[in-house]
């Protein structure tokens, strides 16, 4: 069975979305070039939202931030999307079934981690559905204010059990949690 992992940059106060805004170009970089390093090691494929998908196709093919660049352009991307035609940044396959049930049997195939990067609707409703299997953030010291949330809404909590924590002097947490079963 496959892992399912999903890697977020996150604020203190919550957000997710668009970490560009709340993530610095300082000494922390080489931090977060390690965890994502570690993180995407053990990949060798990404699921990927339509939306994360159209902006990353367009961005990573000709990008040079690496160690992301090579990992990306490389991996088997799966694209959750029912309005997609064709993919142009192999490979590429495109989910259109229901996402439990498509999910699922990428889990049950042959291979390594299924990684998420982004992708907060995805990630939002896998999580619900009980089928990832690790959430890791990236924890940033700054308070964002504005922006999506990872569950704004969730009918039930979502327990978690902390896996690993690691503190940088930067002051950057990398968290690696799993749901409880």
């Amino acid at each position: 069975m496959r892992k399912l992992v999903s890697l977020l940059f996150i604020s203190l106060d919550g957000v997710v979305e668009e970490p560009i805004k709340f993530v610095g170009r300082d000494a922390a970089a080489e931090d977060v070039l390690k965890f994502l390093g570690e993180t995407i090691a053990e990949q060798d494929a990404v699921l990927l939202g339509r939306k994360m998908y159209e902006e990353w196709s367009g961005f990573w093919p000709k990008a040079k931030l690496e160690p992301f660049a090579s990992f990306i352009n490389s991996r088997q991307k799966y694209v959750v999307s029912s309005t997609l035609n064709s993919t142009h940044w192999g490979p590429t396959r495109i989910l259109r079934g229901a996402l439990d049930r498509e999910v699922a049997a990428l889990k049950a195939s042959v291979g390594g981690t299924i990684g998420i990067h982004g992708s907060i609707s995805v990630v939002q409703s896998l999580l619900v559905a009980g089928l990832i299997d690790e959430l890791r953030f990236i924890q940033f010291p700054v308070v964002s204010g504005n922006g999506r949330r990872l569950l704004e809404e969730a009918s039930a909590p979502i327990r978690l059990h902390l896996d690993h924590a690691y503190k940088t002097p930067t002051g950057l947490q990398y968290l690696i949690l799993s749901p409880e079963k």
